[in-house]
């Protein structure tokens, strides 16, 4: 019998590490008592009592849930409608539709920061949280239709009609036939979009104002300017919600299964 190679038992471990091995040097810096990292100098809770005392960072931190949260609700609604358009009508016109959705997700973002931020000056629009929640609009809105078409592959519109037929309205179709079959494709895109402006940088930081800080800007001032431990402390806080949040979708995703 022939000997099965550990090959690919030793690349799966390698990546594994490759990719979690940072994080877990990070959690444990985030209790060294050194202030710049490194040599392990004792266990300390002071970088995480600095976290909840910086005031800044929580400004930061508000800024940013509230552009998040707000441009994942309004990529939902317009990447889904462009998702159904781009599915259900198969005319010309549709492929100049299907390239626009696209092209935000091939242009680099530097070039999409400054394409916006031209935009703003040029109509006189005042750098703020506005800006940025427009900015992430208009990138998280095509991953969300994306997703969603994915969906809409599968999907026997043929169904949809014969709702109608047994004498449901057009919204009453929708709500009960069209977005309970969307419902996995809609919260996947949107968990997706929620992610993609949580961290986003480079967009954002062309677009924010003085007084619209998010947290990734604010990040990497401390990163200059600041304690790089009480980032670490940051850090570990951000992937345990991370985890929470990815943990609750799956949860979401097996009841809606």
């Amino acid at each position: 019998m022939k000997k099965r190679s550990r090959f690919p038992f030793y690349v799966t471990v390698a990546i594994l590490v490759f990719f979690y091995l940072p994080i877990i040097i990070v959690f444990m810096q985030s209790f060294n008592a050194s202030r710049f990292g490194g040599a392990w100098k004792g266990f300390t809770l002071l970088w995480y009592y600095r976290l909840f005392a910086d005031k800044n960072i929580w400004h930061a931190l508000s800024n940013t849930f509230v552009i998040a949260f707000g441009s994942t609700f309004v990529s939902i609604i317009l990447g889904t409608m462009a998702a159904f358009a781009l599915y259900r009508y198969k005319t010309k016109l549709q492929i100049t539709h299907n390239i626009l959705i696209y092209l935000p997700l091939v242009i680099p973002d530097i070039l999409m920061g400054i394409s916006l931020l031209l935009f703003f000056v040029s109509l006189r629009i005042e750098l703020s949280l506005f800006t940025i929640l427009l900015s992430h609009i208009t990138f998280c809105m095509s991953y969300v239709a994306m997703v969603v078409l994915a969906r809409f592959q599968d999907f026997d519109y043929s169904t949809f009609e014969a709702a109608l037929d047994l004498g449901a309205t057009w919204w009453i179709a929708v709500k009960r036939v069209l977005v309970p079959y969307l419902g996995p494709g809609i919260a996947a895109g949107g968990l997706l979009a929620f992610t993609l402006s949580l961290d986003d940088f480079v967009i954002t930081f062309f677009v924010a104002g003085p007084d619209s800080t998010t947290l990734p800007l604010y990040i990497y001032s401390m990163m200059r300017h600041g304690s790089p431990s009480v980032i670490n402390a940051l850090s570990v806080l951000m992937v345990i919600f991370t985890f929470i949040v990815v943990f609750i979708s799956k949860k979401l995703m097996e009841v809606k299964e």
